[in-house]
């Protein structure tokens, strides 16, 4: 017999294969160590000792998570979960329906890695794909709508309704405070808007407008919002409301219903001004609340006011037609505390989704998918009226109200037994909304429950049924001519084009995309998995809470595990993203004042190298802005910051930092500035953006900060997506706790004395928690301190090998760099002309996307590699900014002339490279400047001309001449 118990490993160690971790994190062992050498030092343990300040490290901190599962223990304990759900027939409506993705899109949209791990498309020349998608969604928003100029989404529909509010104010001449909104809004709407109102000092008036223009209130008003149709699926022609609006000096917004648009006269020619709602059934799933694209349009000359992004139509250098985001000047980290909004993501993923399904679709589609919806709500209320069910409303397009005197209960529980959610209205009425997925099955539950259990022929019925829609609102007019809408018929079409437009496009399935302060890691696909699965995404938010068992647990989970690694005594998951935290966290810390009658504080110190939407958010929340300064290395200049602080002792409201510094460094005096803020009365907001520098070294709640935001977006592996989805939760410490966004509508989604929602959906965007369940629970407390080690590591490994060519502008103690460093071209762009701009095209070529340009120093690149790339990748980015410094080199020594070398006319497409060449440098060095000849992504448009594309504004699908030409 052979002894081998020499090499034998135990079964314990093989039972469940290789620890997630080491998946997760991109450098195996040799190559760590190769790392750790480069940087000076003998370990990570050393190395976190060395960069982390003292006071704030937490000597063998182990947190209390369960112990690390593996991705198989992980998906079944998910599975679990998913079972204790019970998604009904949701026939609730206020704004959430059942649809049908098409299996096309979920498959190679949703669940793509193509797609879903995309970032904002600020290199637009490696980012044609996601760009056509959203200029196909513009389009598709600003057709139905009927005005002309529509973004690239919004984060849902409520705040997208208060977006409309504080755009209209500021847009308009008129100075009153008070913004009207139609008593027939969906509740979650109205309640956003007065969160949102409150701080800035406007006064909502709710107005009964059943009657026309006669329910609007006397007195000035600077403008109203209109739900058309109504919460109580109530249809009015709000032509004449729109016109007394403006005679008196106001502008008017409309909430609609798009899929209704197809059938109904759009609000841009009644004379709206703006007009908001959602995409959700356009094939996006309910998913207990989200995340789903809100949208918003605007008439012609306010167009410059929209918040968020806005894909426009440009040229690049050789006058092909190119895509990129128009008016960046409006950028939240360039206007700061003027921005006109504080968002600065959208919900790129699921624009696409729902500007796909209108492409497969079509509008001959869309068209009969709304005259279903309404055809059976029309079917449905006519057989009520015969068995003698009052129906409240006569002209509905998909909702029905049902009048029964004291049985309301009684008819939602009997819904319930059969399978069915209905709405409550109150205790004598019930409301119930059609959809696309409304079956004639539903229809006789639904009878059922109202006391009707004969079941007629509903063909029969259907044929002596007419239409609820009233003449005046037919829609006349034509929409989505563009021939995108008519030509993807097939599922073999679309699957082309889907994979046409993700062939334009560099995602983290293609290269790392290593931007500073956005951390785009590894999006595990056992992460990803459990998203789209039927419990989970079939989920109304507005269901009773027992049919979320399962995902109100994972709520529940993540709040504990979030508060355990932050040091904070609570969580709210409700905002739906990290702006959105911003102002949830600002608002508590507002409310903690002003329940102590220190309403007089309202004054925010922000340091000058913050992100700009710290600045905007805190202006939303009804706070002073106050810029403390930042000295020679990029720290918080103290001797000014004791200054302000003193100045404003009596009216100090909190102070927000970023740590690590948006810099880039562990600053050491952390500590005395939440000393400093507290002694004065104020309240320390420590931004949650770099949390991937942290965890399972420091927590914030416990080194002196009363709030945060976390992205789940960049440190918890909820994917981009090109731009959102984002969740951006907030901690606190116990005394914020009662001042956590609540919900009128889930009781259990906050406190009864908290700020009101923040967020449409009582747990924000909750189908795509699972993400971060799933991290942390495959993690543990060992796998998240490793993680951020190794993303130390891997930052200061690139610092180390670049800072001989592009010097690293800022370091902390002992010259380390937290999880990103700023690398500085403004001496050579000085001795050479290049800039970052010529550097970050560059780098396409050598088939890399750019690190972040010019934040939060102008003329650098902040790097951000994570921890799940590998020492070759690393490498790889290393090696090509090293060659382009060589590049840089030969510009500045007149070998290549300042205006015809490799720099200045990237990037290079295959299509310049063939015919006449009359370049200063070869085919070759254009196309593979390393020399070798390897696969590469071919930026599919040379460099885009983005003042012509702002001086010519075209912001929706141009004719189809403009292709060929």
């Amino acid at each position: 017999m052979t002894d081998v118990t020499h090499d034998r490993i135990p079964l314990a160690a093989l039972e469940h294969g290789t620890p997630f971790a080491d998946r997760h994190v991109g450098p195996a062992p040799a190559e760590l160590a190769h790392m750790l050498d480069v940087i000076g030092v003998g370990s990570l343990e050393e190395l976190g000792q060395s960069a982390v300040p003292e006071g704030i490290r937490e000597r063998d901190l182990h947190l209390a998570l369960p112990e690390p599962a593996t991705e198989a223990q992980a998906l079944a304990e998910l599975r679990e979960l998913a079972g204790r759900c019970r998604p009904h027939a949701e026939m609730i409506g206020l704004g959430y329906y059942g649809t049908v993705t098409p299996p096309v899109i979920l498959r190679n949209v949703l669940e793509s890695p193509a797609w879903y791990t995309a970032y904002t498309p600020y290199q637009p020349e490696i980012s044609q794909g996601r760009l056509e998608a959203l200029l196909n969604f513009q389009t598709m928003v600003a057709d139905l709508t009927g005005v002309p100029v529509a973004n690239a989404s919004m984060l849902d529909e409520a705040t997208a309704a208060a977006e409309g509010m504080t755009l209209v104010r500021r847009a308009g001449r008129s100075k009153s405070p008070r913004f009207v909104v139609d008593a027939d809004t969906m509740p979650q709407t109205l309640e956003v808007l007065r969160t949102r109102a409150e701080p800035l000092g406007i006064e909502v008036v709710v107005a009964d407008l059943s009657e026309g223009a006669s329910g609007l209130p006397e007195g000035e008003f600077f403008g109203a919002l209109l739900a058309y149709p109504g919460a109580s699926g109530a249809l009015r022609d709000h032509e004449a409301v729109i016109s007394e609006v403006h005679e008196r000096g106001a502008m008017a917004v409309v909430s609609a219903d798009l899929l209704a648009l197809t059938l109904l006269r759009a609000p841009g020619e009644m004379g709206a001004d703006v007009v908001v709602g959602t995409t959700q059934r356009f094939g996006v799933p309910m998913g207990f609340g989200g995340p789903h694209a809100g949208y918003m349009a605007v008439r012609k000359g306010i167009e410059r006011q929209l918040p968020g992004r806005l894909v426009g139509v440009s040229v690049d250098s050789d006058g092909n037609l190119a895509y990129r985001l128009a008016l960046q000047t409006r950028e939240q980290h360039i206007r700061r505390e003027k921005a006109t909004s504080n968002i600065c993501t959208a919900q790129v993923l699921l624009a696409v989704v729902a500007s796909m399904y209108a492409v497969y679709h079509g509008p001959a589609g869309l068209k009969a998918i709304a005259t279903r919806a309404h055809r059976m709500a029309s079917v449905l209320a006519e057989r009520l009226r015969r068995g003698g069910v009052e129906v409240v409303h006569g002209e509905f397009f998909d909702t029905v109200v049902a009048r029964v005197p004291g049985k309301a209960d009684d008819v939602v529980s009997t819904a319930r037994r059969e399978g069915v959610n209905l709405r409550r209205v109150d205790g004598d009425h019930v409301g119930v909304s059609c959809d696309e997925t409304t079956t004639r099955a539903r229809l006789a539950a639904v009878w059922k429950a109202f006391g009707l259990p004969e079941q007629p022929d509903v063909d029969e019925l259907d044929a002596e049924t007419p239409d609820a829609l009233p003449t005046s609102l037919l829609r006349t007019s034509e929409y989505l001519t563009h021939p995108v809408f008519h030509t993807h018929r097939s599922e073999t079409s679309l699957l082309r084009y889907l994979r046409e437009l993700s062939d334009k496009d560099v995602a983290l399935d293609r290269s790392m995309i290593p931007l500073g302060s956005c951390t785009m890691k590894l999006n595990a696909t056992a992460e990803m998995e459990s998203i789209t699965w039927p419990e989970f995404s079939g989920l109304h938010p507005f269901a009773p809470a027992q049919d979320a068992e399962g995902l109100l647990r994972i709520v529940s989970d993540l709040e504990g595990w979030l508060a355990e690694i932050t040091g904070y005594d609570a969580v709210s998951l409700q905002p739906n993203a990290g702006s959105q935290g911003e102002f949830a966290g600002l608002l508590a810390i507002r409310a903690y004042h002003h329940s102590r009658g220190e309403a007089e504080r309202d004054v925010c110190l922000i340091p000058a190298s913050a992100h700009g939407t710290n600045a905007a958010s805190a202006i939303m929340a009804g706070l002073r802005v106050v810029v403390v300064r930042c000295d020679d290395q990029g720290n918080i200049e103290m001797d000014h910051l004791r200054e302000v602080v003193e100045e404003h002792k009596d009216d100090l409201a909190a102070i927000m930092i970023t740590y690590p510094s948006t810099h880039g460094v562990y600053e050491d005096t952390v500590q005395e500035v939440c000393g400093l803020v507290h002694d004065a009365g104020g309240q320390v907001y420590v931004d949650g953006a770099n949390l991937n520098a942290l965890i399972g070294l420091a927590r914030m709640g416990k080194f002196g900060s009363d709030v945060s935001h976390l992205n789940l977006h960049k440190t918890f592996c909820i994917p981009h997506g090109g731009g959102g989805p984002g969740v951006g939760p907030i901690g606190v410490r116990a005394h914020l706790a009662p001042f956590l966004p609540n919900h009128p509508l889930q009781p259990a989604a906050g406190p009864s004395t908290g700020v009101g929602p923040i967020s449409a959906a009582p747990w924000g965007s909750a189908s795509i928690l699972p993400i971060s369940w799933a991290y942390v629970r495959m993690m543990g407390s060992d796998g998240l301190r490793r993680a951020t080690l190794t993303a130390v590591a891997a930052a200061n490994y690139v610092a180390r090998r670049l800072d001989e060519y592009f010097p690293v502008l800022y370091t902390g103690s002992g010259g380390f760099v937290a999880h990103e460093c700023i690398l500085d071209l403004r001496p050579i762009t000085k001795s050479s002309g290049i800039t970052v701009d010529d550097v970050a095209k560059r780098l396409a070529d050598y088939g890399l996307h750019a690190p972040t340009m010019s934040f939060p120093v102008a003329g650098t690149l902040m790097v951000e590699p994570t921890e799940s790339e590998n020492l070759a990748e690393l490498d790889r980015f290393c090696e090509a900014m090293i060659a382009i410094r060589a590049e840089i080199d030969k510009v500045a020594a007149g070998q290549w002339p300042a205006d015809d070398n490799p720099l200045v006319n990237a990037p290079h497409t295959a299509a310049s490279l063939v015919g006449e060449w009359n370049h200063a440098y070869g085919r070759d060095v254009a196309a593979y400047p390393l020399g070798t000849r390897v696969a590469k992504v071919w930026p599919p448009v040379r460099r885009i001309d983005g003042a012509r594309g702002d001086r010519n504004l075209v912001c929706s699908c141009p004719p189809l001449s403009a292709y060929e030409g």
